[in-house]
């Protein structure tokens, strides 16, 4: 990916050490740059055939670029969102297949009951599978509601957001696929892991990072039971 975006050098001596390494790499070590081209073509014949078995219809490949492009405006856009009085989050797991189908239909559903009970009229619950493995997905769950009026909207959050969590682990899915654990999600961490699991990541921080120079204890050392107020500051 980095190579790919590489700009054109203007300077004729990083030309030249630029050509020095890839004869470097490609004739000193042998190393053969087209098998990635060859893997990328294997896996979109894959795909291909995938998206026939099961009567998918080809979207383009504007789609995709409009999809990344939001990437980088999602914080701005929940920022926005914020001011028109609109709170809104994220937040994702991974499971296998069989159990995918049931996870988004009960997650949703916890959302929109717990959200009720707290006072939220009609709070927007979506989910989509963002990657695909051969045993499961990540499964991304989009979480919004209008706080005005609620006496205290990130107590109402917290509340609907443990209540999602606790129900993707009971569904059979994971703490997190790729956003990690930290202190937001850690009182699911001993059930995630189990007590050995628990003790095994102590001993190891005890024993290579005794003095915390890493900054990383927290999700270890403070009680489990510790929930934070997310974005306390921003009302």
């Amino acid at each position: 990916m980095g190579q790919a975006l590489k700009v054109d050098e203007k300077s004729i001596w990083k030309s030249i050490s630029s050509m020095i390494a890839k004869l470097y790499l490609t004739k000193w070590k042998n190393f053969n740059v087209i098998s990635f081209h060859f893997t990328s073509i294997h896996i979109e014949k894959q795909l291909t055939a995938i998206a026939e078995k099961y009567y998918g219809i080809p979207g383009g490949e504007e789609n995709g670029k409009y999809g990344y492009r939001l990437t980088f405006a999602i914080a701005y856009l929940r920022d926005l969102a914020m001011e028109y009085g609109v709170i809104g989050e994220s937040f994702e797991t991974s499971v296998s297949w069989d159990k995918v189908k049931d996870l988004c239909a009960n997650v949703k559903e916890v959302i929109r009951r717990v959200a009720k009970l707290n006072g939220v009229e009609s709070p927007i619950a979506s989910c989509r599978v963002t990657q695909v493995y051969d045993v499961g997905a990540c499964v991304y769950f989009y979480l919004a509601f209008l706080y005005r009026g609620l006496e205290n909207p990130l107590e109402v959050y917290d509340k609907i957001e443990v209540a999602a969590r606790d129900e993707i682990i009971a569904c059979g899915g994971s703490i997190s696929h790729h956003h990690g654990v930290g202190k937001i999600r850690k009182q699911w961490f001993p059930q995630t892991v189990g007590t050995v699991g628990v003790s095994v990541l102590r001993a190891l921080k005890n024993e290579l990072d005794p003095k915390v120079s890493g900054c990383s204890c927290d999700m270890l050392f403070i009680p489990f039971n510790f929930i934070p107020q997310t974005m306390n500051l921003l009302f």
